[in-house]
């Protein structure tokens, strides 16, 4: 199966909601980021990928990684994606720039059953967050 690398953050507000994107011509919602440019490092493709994509300019030094990631591509049907996702908790107001034609903040605990979510959301980063939701209560 060919495979897509990308990065992605995954940003968290204060009440748990986390920020998905919606890319113009497709229905997934899905973390923003995207694939790395020749020579660019995960974390350094995060954030050009979000700058570009929403207007937000994140430092480097308060993202942190969340894990590498593998399931099947979202928009790409034969296609298996492997993704570093990285984490912030800093407060942003995202812009749909790019070819992002939609933003949405959604709790994990209702994206991890809505069918519009990637699989990589809906499998992964939101079964992940809730489980450390629930050691922290």
């Amino acid at each position: 199966m060919r495979v897509i690398t990308v990065s992605a953050i995954c940003f968290e507000r204060e009440d748990g909601a986390v920020l998905t994107v919606r890319k113009r011509g497709t229905s997934a919602w899905m973390l923003p980021g995207g694939k790395p440019e020749a020579g660019e490092g995960a974390a350094a493709c995060a954030v050009r990928e979000v700058l570009e994509e929403l207007g937000v300019a994140i430092a480097l030094d308060r993202i942190e990684p969340m894990g590498d990631f593998e399931t099947r591509a979202a928009n790409e049907a034969g296609f298996a994606l492997r993704a570093s996702v990285f984490r912030t908790r800093d407060a942003i107001a995202p812009e749909p720039l790019a070819e992002i034609e939609a933003v949405r903040w959604i709790d994990p605990a209702v994206g991890i059953d809505d069918a519009a979510e990637a699989p990589l959301n809906r499998e992964l980063v939101f079964p992940l967050l809730l489980a450390e939701r629930a050691r922290h209560r």
